[in-house]
């Protein structure tokens, strides 16, 4: 199964409408949000006509998945692949040579694991923190700021990654007061490791999908990540 080009041409446009009204609304430039297309679910003709539209920022759930549908696109030198699925530490080694960010880091010991693995291909990663803005179980991250600002020192000793900023996902939820809070709450977050480690450039607010990226970008999202609202459904697949 795939999607026709046509079919996501006009998603694709669509979406960037949403995204420059979202932007104008917060007196924001559109340009400074990049828009991610997740292939969770998706297969890899549906990766070849975002390429085609001219995407080349992806983001992909589970490492084995992405193992199987990126690896006739591994030469493509434009693609950028992050992982936005949760990380176990024993995957680590799998993920470095695999993705250009692992956006879901929420343990020290995690961050390790991936910087030694890194360090062994000589090669650096950009990473993000997790956080869990929802307080939902079901949700992975940090479960709470004070815990992520203590572990952002450990991980910034790590030489092998860089913490370019932070990531939420939103409640599972249709009332735009709690999407706006988790997302506020992500941004102050994000202004306070700023003021602890003003080193670091923290210059990436991952929040939005495709249910609530209009609210997240009035809230100051720089990174959407779209399934659904690109693709279609699928399977249960979209984000």
């Amino acid at each position: 199964m795939s999607i026709d080009l046509q079919t996501f041409t006009d998603n694709l446009r669509s979406v960037r409408e949403r995204i420059d009204a979202a932007a104008n609304r917060a007196g924001r430039r559109p340009e400074d949000i990049r828009l991610m297309a997740v292939t969770k679910t998706f297969p890899l003709p549906y990766i070849e006509v975002a390429r085609q539209a001219g995407l080349t920022l992806f983001g992909e759930n589970r490492i084995q998945e992405a193992q199987g549908k990126y690896q006739p696109l591994a030469d493509d030198p434009e693609l950028e692949l992050h992982l936005i699925g949760h990380l176990q530490r024993n995957k680590a080694k799998t993920a470095a040579p695999l993705f250009r960010c692992v956006q879901s880091i929420d343990k020290l010991a995690t961050a390790e694991a991936l910087n030694r693995h890194c360090s062994d291909l000589a090669r650096k990663m950009d990473i993000l923190l997790e956080l869990n803005t929802s307080g939902e179980e079901t949700k992975f991250g940090f479960d709470d700021a004070e815990q992520l600002w203590a572990a952002c020192g450990d991980i910034a000793r790590l030489d092998c990654l860089q913490i370019r900023g932070v990531m939420t996902v939103g409640p599972f939820t249709t009332d735009k007061d709690r999407m706006r809070r988790s997302f506020a709450f992500l941004r102050e977050c994000r202004d306070g490791l700023r003021s602890r480690y003003p080193e670091l450039s923290l210059d990436v607010l991952s929040m939005g999908m495709s249910g609530d990226f209009e609210v997240a970008i009035e809230e100051g999202s720089t990174m959407v990540r779209l399934g659904t609202a690109l693709f279609g459904t699928r399977g249960g697949g979209g984000v």
